[in-house]
């Protein structure tokens, strides 16, 4: 019998096992570390991830900071600018990330997955950090925040960037 490995986000590539796991996951996020999944399937992945993905191990990463991140946020206090952080990983990890390097209200964050363009543009100016944003959700926040008349700036490291580093 043929079966599919998928590496990814536990509560996504897991779907009704992420229970299982749930836990440790939260423990290491809260260490402000990626997790990600390596599970098995039974079964092949053609448009939807299967029911019965299995987890065989949990992969945990730490991000290194960069030495002037600190240095460059306090910046940014300095001048009066509000940061926020919007990011497809896990809103507990990237939280955890941002009170590191002093992002004020970092440590109140929201997961945007499964919310409408609605409710995330509702959401823009209530928290600071933002996980599990999907790229078409980064360019709604930035829609938004510029709706409430601010003047907005990104950067960003990936494609899921595109739409929202073009509309910012």
């Amino acid at each position: 019998k043929s079966s599919t490995f998928i590496i990814g986000a536990p509560e996504i590539v897991l779907v009704d096992q992420y229970p299982r796991v749930r836990n440790r996951v939260n423990k290491f996020a809260a260490q402000g570390c990626r997790v990600l999944v390596l599970a098995q399937a039974g079964s092949s992945v053609k448009e939807k991830i299967p029911n019965n993905a299995k987890a065989i191990a949990l992969i945990v990463i730490q991000d290194h900071i960069r030495e002037d991140a600190i240095d460059t946020i306090q910046y940014f206090k300095n001048n009066g600018v509000d940061v926020k952080v919007i990011s497809g990983d896990n809103p507990t990890t990237v939280s955890e990330i941002a009170m590191r390097v002093g992002i004020s209200g970092a440590e109140r964050c929201i997961s945007l997955d499964g919310k409408s363009d609605e409710e995330v543009k509702s959401l823009a100016l209530d928290y600071t950090v933002f996980g599990r944003v999907a790229p078409n959700q980064k360019k709604l926040l930035v829609q938004a925040l510029k709706e409430h008349k601010k003047t907005v700036a990104m950067t960003g490291d990936g494609v899921n960037d595109i739409l929202a580093l073009k509309e910012a």
